[in-house]
């Protein structure tokens, strides 16, 4: 059967003769889907959307919505929200994911919606960053026409990963993870819900072993629920939860981590930041939860590198061959033991002094070579290797700096000198500071004397 023929998911009418009863079909369903919300009211958390007044809810009301797009990390509640929308507009909903379609079952729904202007049919593309250009351009057509309300789901940025002339089209709105408190909530009522929960298996539990399942979760809200189904079917009837159980599910716990996408990004951008912020502590979780999610160790290394010349220079001299140290260390002992490598890299990125003279000194540089006349090189400086080099005079003039005191010879190396580099006064660099003060000095004291 094709998405097109399928029967609308809110219609009155019995279920196809290859299809069992709803009631039937119930039964198999994991606990999640079986209480997925029945109305927006009903949806738990995404108070920045959902909460009277405000703009989805509004729209919803009036049925005057066009396109939606819900951005979000898993089980959060796009797709919950996509069928409380369609029940409350009683709209035909029809719901493919972006993985498992193709353009040909696409372009079917399509024409079936176009038939049916009546029925206002929503189409619902779950992982919709997995069609490519050409499976979201044959969406526009139909979007701009109305012939379909498209809702689109995603984990992934839609700025990323949706074409602009979709986006532009549609309604945009980030969804967040679930509060521990929230998921607990429903996790309570799960238990004690004898229509659609767990209600007739009578199992019990603390509200801290709730909230601890809940956090464990990350405010997936999916996640925690089939994780509470195992670990009631695993118990007797009338039987309770316990920390024993609650710890089985903790030795078994994934964190969400992504390579590559989303979350690879973010978790390494606060890692940096923290580094640069010279936060050890927050350093170090980031790096662990990198870790933990499987992130190539070498790529932690590269950005170790990076930051002991961007953040850290001359501020600590020995940062940068201590990070390159601890890449080549990632490459030949290899995990579990280079996590320890990382660590102390980590560490000491993160206490080391901090100084970006070196990335502003090279901007500047870059600035002023785009906007001012490119300096021709001094004749003193020039190589003065071969004959035609020496009679065009290259290098005459030139002071060689060993020949005077502190070597500093008062020689000028641009025809007019800029000030690219400006030391700061921490760590090894306020040395540097002193030192380039003094020389200073002594070049106005050695210039009025000629050579």
């Amino acid at each position: 059967m094709s998405a097109a023929d399928q029967p609308d998911l809110f219609a009155d009418d019995a279920p196809p003769a290859d299809q069992p009863a709803p009631a039937a079909r119930a039964t198999h369903q994991p606990l999640a889907a079986r209480m997925r919300p029945r109305s927006l009211a009903e949806v738990v958390g995404q108070e920045h959307i959902l909460k009277p007044g405000s703009l989805l809810p509004r729209l919803v009301a009036q049925n005057r919505f066009g396109s939606l797009l819900f951005y979000g990390p898993p089980g959060c509640g796009k797709t919950s929200i996509a069928e409380a929308i369609a029940r409350e507009t009683k709209s035909r909903f029809v719901r493919i994911n972006a993985v498992m379609s193709n353009v040909a079952e696409l372009r079917e729904i399509l024409a079936a919606a176009r038939r049916r202007p009546e029925a206002a049919t929503i189409l619902f593309i779950d992982e919709l960053h997995r069609f490519n250009k050409s499976q979201q351009d044959l969406l526009l057509p139909d979007v701009e026409e109305g012939s379909v309300r498209l809702i689109g789901a995603t984990t992934h940025n839609p700025g990323f990963y949706v074409n602009p002339p979709l986006l532009s089209r549609s309604h945009l709105f980030r969804l967040e993870p679930l509060a521990p408190a929230a998921v607990a909530g429903v996790l309570k009522h799960a238990l004690s819900d004898v229509e659609r929960g767990l209600g007739a298996r009578r199992v019990t539990a603390d509200d801290k072993i709730l909230t601890d399942l809940a956090v464990l979760c990350d405010g997936d809200l999916r996640r925690a629920l089939n994780a509470l189904e195992v670990l009631v079917l695993g118990l007797d009837e009338g039987a309770q939860v316990t920390s024993a159980e609650r710890e089985v599910f903790a030795r078994e716990r994934r964190l969400r981590y992504d390579a590559d996408e989303d979350e690879h990004y973010d978790t390494i951008s606060a890692f940096i930041k923290s580094c640069r912020g010279s936060d050890p502590d927050a350093a170090m979780y980031w790096l662990a939860k990198m870790l933990a999610g499987g992130e190539d160790p070498r790529f932690i290394a590269r950005r170790l590198v990076i930051l002991a010349s961007e953040d850290v220079g001359l501020a600590d001299p020995q940062a940068l061959p201590l990070t390159v140290a601890a890449h080549h260390a990632c490459d030949f002992i290899g995990l579990p033991e280079a996590e320890l490598t990382l660590a102390h890299a980590t560490l000491y990125i993160a206490t080391a002094p901090k100084s970006n003279t070196a990335t502003l000194a090279l901007g500047e540089a870059h600035r002023v070579l785009n906007e001012q006349p490119v300096q021709p090189v001094p004749l003193p400086l020039r190589d003065k290797s071969g004959q035609a080099s020496k009679q065009a005079g290259h290098g005459k003039g030139y002071r060689y700096s060993h020949d005077y005191p502190e070597n500093i010879s008062g020689q000028d190396y641009l025809e007019k000198p800029v000030t690219l580099y400006t030391p700061k006064p921490v760590g090894w660099e306020a040395k540097i500071a002193d030192r380039l003060a003094r020389w200073r000095e002594l070049k106005a004291k050695i210039r009025p004397a000629g050579t």
